[in-house]
C-alpha cells in the first residue's frame, strides 16, 4: 500500500515541500531513499524503538520510503514523525486516510516523544502557502509557528497523540494564534540597558542617536574604561520597534539557527550580536556543509557590535564588506547555494593605539612613532569607508560621575529617531531597496541632500583645511541629511553639516601624528 505525509525541507530561511512516500510490499528490507543525510537514514532505528514502545507493530514486509524531489538534499531528524505516521498509515495502523491533508514535522525519542526542531516557521509557512489543512508540529515549536494567519497549528508531545488523532479517539486544540501587537506592548519588549544608567557622555549619546535614526555604521575610539561597550550595548534600546514583517523575517533566521528558545515565540526586541574577536570567518557570515546563518544573519535588523575591531583577524573583517554594501550575503557550497538577510548596524569600538592611552586628556601615551597609524591601518580602507561615523570617546571626569543629574531615558531618544525614521520611511517609500539614509546612493543622495550655501562652505573648509578624504564627502552628507531629519528640517544647513563633520575623526590627515 502506497501512502503520502508531507513536510518541508530549509534551505536558508525558506523552505521547500517534501513528499514522504512509503510503499509496503512482501519483502524483508527496509529502503530510505531521497538523498537523506545520516541523521535522517538513522530515523529507522528511532521509529522503530518508538512503535515498540507505544504497542504498534512495525511491518514484517518490504519498507520502501522515499523522500521527493530526490534532488533536494534532506538533513537533520525533523523527517522522524511524517516518516512513522507514513509507515503505520501503509501498514494499515490508521484507520484516517487524511494524513495527507497535513503537513507535520518533529524528531522521535525513543520512547515516542516529539522532541522541537529547527527551522519551525519558514515550514509553516511553507505547509500554508501549499494550502494543507493545517500542521503538526512539537509542542515547543507550536508557538512560533502560531504566528502565520490563517494556519491551523497543532503541538503535541508525543507519537501516541498524533496516531489517536487521526485514529479519531482525541481531538487535538489547535494552537493559539501569538498577537503580535498586544505582545509588543508588553514588557518583553522593554530593555534591561538604559542610557538614563549612564553618567555624561552627552556627545556620544548624540551620535548614538544619530546613527539609529539614520541607520549608520558608527564607530567608537577610546581608552580602556571610557564606555565603549557600556554604550553600545543600550544603541538597541533606542532603536524603533520592529514592525511584523520585520520581526518575520528575523524570526525565521533565528528559528532556522535553533536560537528561539523552548518559548519559540515572535522576536520583538532588535537582536544584538557580540562576537568575540576569536570568531572565525564561517561563523560570522554562516556557512558549514549545510549552511547555517552566521552572526551577521542572526544580527539581521538589529546590532552587529564588533568589540576591540582591529584585534579580529583581517581575514574575518574582510569578509563584512559584501554585506554592508549589499544587505545580504550569499554562502555558496558544493552541495547547495543560499541567501541569508543581512541588514545590520554595525557598530565597532577600539583602542586609539596599542597600549590604549593616545590623546588622553591625563595619562600620556607610550606608544613609539608610528605605532598608532600602524595599529589603525589593521582595519582596511574599503571597510573604514563603509563606516560612517568615527566618534572619539574620553573618560567620564569625577565630577560627571558623582553628579546625579537625571538622564534622557532610552525611550525618550527613542521616540525622536522613530520620528526620524517615518520621515525617512516617506521620502524614499517610491525607491525600492531604501529605507534610511545609511542605505542612499550616490544618485539618490544628491538629490536628496543639497546643502545649503553655508553648508558648502564647511564642507570646502572641512576638505582643505582638515584634509578629509574623498569617502569622508559623500558620509558627511548622508550623516547630515539624518541629523536635519531629527532637526525637523526639509533642508540640510550649516550646523548639520557641522555636527556631521565632527563625526568624521579618522579621515583627517592629522590623525594618529
Amino acid at each position: 500500500m502506497l501512502v503520502k505525509t508531507y513536510g518541508a525541507a530549509v534551505q536558508g530561511i525558506d523552505a521547500n515541500l517534501i513528499t514522504i512516500e512509503v510503499n509496503i510490499s512482501p519483502g524483508v528490507r527496509f529502503f530510505l531513499v531521497g538523498l537523506p543525510d545520516s541523521a535522517v537514514k538513522e530515523s529507522h532505528e528511532r521509529i522503530l524503538s518508538a512503535f515498540t514502545h507505544n504497542g504498534y507493530p512495525f511491518p514484517r514486509n518490504q519498507v520502501i520510503v522515499n523522500l521527493a524531489p530526490a534532488d533536494i538534499r534532506k538533513a537533520g531528524s525533523a523527517y522522524d514523525l511524517p516518516i512513522a505516521i507514513g509507515i503505520l498509515a501503509a501498514s494499515g495502523g490508521l484507520k484516517d486516510d487524511n494524513v495527507s491533508q497535513y503537513g507535520m514535522m518533529g524528531e522521535l525519542s525513543l520512547d515516542g516523544s516529539v522532541l522541537p526542531i529547527k527551522g519551525a516557521l519558514p515550514i509553516a509557512i511553507k505547509i500554508f502557502k501549499e494550502g494543507f489543512k493545517g500542521i503538526i508540529l512539537p509542542e515547543q515549536n507550536a508557538a512560533e509557528a502560531s504566528v502565520i494567519d490563517g494556519l491551523t497549528v497543532y503541538g503535541v508531545n508525543n507519537f501516541k497523540e498524533v496516531v489517536d488523532f487521526f485514529n479519531g479517539k482525541i481531538s487535538l486544540t489547535p494552537y493559539k494564534k501569538t498577537d503580535f501587537e498586544a505582545d509588543a506592548d508588553s514588557e518583553s519588549v522593554e530593555y534591561e540597558p538604559d542610557f538614563a544608567d549612564v553618567n555624561g557622555q552627552e556627545n556620544v549619546k548624540r551620535a548614538l542617536e544619530v546613527a539609529a535614526a539614520g541607520g549608520h555604521n558608527i564607530l567608537l575610539v577610546g581608552p580602556p574604561g571610557a564606555g565603549k561597550s557600556m554604550l553600545a550595548k543600550r544603541l538597541p534600546s533606542i532603536l524603533p520597534p520592529l514592525s511584523f514583517d520585520e520581526a518575520l523575517e528575523t524570526t525565521k533566521i533565528h528559528s532556522v539557527a535553533g536560537k528561539l528558545g523552548k518559548r519559540g515565540m515572535l522576536l520583538h526586541n532588535r537582536p544584538f550580536r557580540s562576537p568575540h574577536h576569536t570568531i572565525s570567518d564561517v561563523a560570522l557570515v554562516g556557512g558549514g556543509s549545510f549552511p547555517q546563518p552566521g552572526e551577521i544573519s542572526l544580527s539581521h535588523n538589529g546590532v552587529l557590535f564588533l568589540d576591540e575591531l582591529p584585534e579580529f583577524r583581517r581575514q574575518v573583517l574582510e569578509v563584512l564588506r559584501q554585506p554592508l554594501e549589499d544587505r545580504r550575503i550569499t554562502v555558496s557550497r558544493s552541495l547547495c547555494s543560499v541567501d541569508y538577510p543581512a541588514s545590520f548596524m554595525l557598530v565597532a569600538s577600539m583602542n586609539p593605539c596599542p597600549c590604549g592611552y593616545f590623546n588622553h586628556p591625563t595619562r600620556e601615551c607610550v606608544c613609539p612613532p608610528g605605532a598608532v597609524t600602524k595599529y589603525l591601518n589593521k582595519i582596511s580602507g574599503p571597510l573604514l569607508d563603509r563606516i560612517d561615523m568615527h566618534v572619539e570617546i574620553v573618560p567620564v571626569d569625577f565630577e560627571s560621575m558623582a553628579r546625579r543629574k537625571r538622564s534622557e531615558t532610552s525611550a525618550e531618544v527613542r521616540e525622536r529617531v522613530s520620528k526620524a525614521r517615518k520621515i525617512q520611511a516617506e521620502r524614499f517609500k517610491n525607491i525600492a531597496g531604501i529605507y534610511c539614509n545609511a542605505q542612499m546612493s550616490a544618485g539618490v543622495l544628491h538629490e536628496f541632500v543639497k546643502p545649503d550655501s553655508e553648508g558648502l562652505d564647511l564642507l570646502r573648509f572641512a576638505m582643505e583645511k582638515l584634509q578629509l578624504s574623498a569617502r569622508a564627502y559623500d558620509r558627511i552628507l548622508r550623516v547630515a541629511r539624518t541629523i536635519a531629519d531629527l532637526d525637523g528640517s526639509a533642508e540640510v544647513r550649516g550646523k548639520h553639516i557641522s555636527e556631521a563633520i565632527g563625526y568624521r575623526n579618522l579621515d583627517r590627515a592629522s590623525w594618529g601624528n
